[in-house]
C-alpha cells in the first residue's frame, strides 16, 4: 500500500498531545535554566500568528512568551515553536494554493530576533516582497543573507 503524505494543514491540525508542560532538566537547563518549557500544540502557535494585523510584525520569542504565560510555564519551546511557525506557513501556502483569501498572514512572524525566516515558502524574498507590500521597509545585509524590518520596535506585536 501506497504511504500517502500529510498534506501541511493536516500537520497544523495534529496535536500529537501537545500542549505539554514539563520540568527543565538535564542538558535542557544548561541552555534554558530553571522551572518548565511548554511545547505548543501546533495550531496554538497558528492562532497567534492570525492575530498580526495587517503593517505590524510580531517574532518567534513574542510568541513564546505568550505560549509560556498561557501555560503558566517558565518558557515556550524555541525549537517546536519555530516548527510549528514554518508548518503554519506552508498551510497557508496550501490554502492560497486553493484559492483561499483569509490564510495564516505568516510573513508576519520573523525569528527570533526579528529577521526574515528563509525557511517560509519562497524564501526571505517572498517574505520581504509581502512585508514591503503592507508599508514595512526591509533592511538588508551587504551579501543578502539576511535581512530585518527597519524600526521594528514600532510594529511589534506582543501578545
Amino acid at each position: 500500500m501506497a504511504y500517502k503524505r500529510k498534506s501541511w494543514k493536516e500537520k497544523l491540525m495534529d496535536d500529537k498531545g501537545f500542549p505539554k508542560v514539563e520540568k527543565i532538566t538535564g542538558k535542557m537547563s544548561k541552555r534554558w535554566g530553571t522551572g518548565t518549557v511548554v511545547i505548543p500544540a501546533p495550531i496554538e502557535v497558528d492562532e497567534l500568528m492570525r492575530k498580526v494585523p495587517k503593517g505590524k510584525v510580531t517574532t518567534i520569542n513574542e510568541i513564546r512568551k505568550a505560549i509560556a504565560k498561557k501555560h503558566k510555564a517558565t518558557i515556550g519551546c524555541p525549537i517546536t515553536t519555530g516548527i510549528f511557525a514554518w508548518i503554519a506557513a506552508h498551510a497557508a501556502e496550501e490554502d492560497e494554493a486553493v484559492g483561499k483569501k483569509k490564510v495564516t498572514p505568516y510573513w508576519r512572524t520573523l525569528k527570533g530576533e526579528g529577521e526574515l525566516n528563509e525557511k517560509y515558502p519562497g524564501g526571505m524574498q517572498n517574505q520581504a516582497s509581502r512585508l514591503k507590500a503592507e508599508d514595512l521597509e526591509i533592511e538588508w545585509n551587504k551579501n543578502k543573507t539576511k535581512a530585518k524590518v527597519k524600526n521594528i520596535e514600532k510594529y511589534l506585536v506582543k501578545f
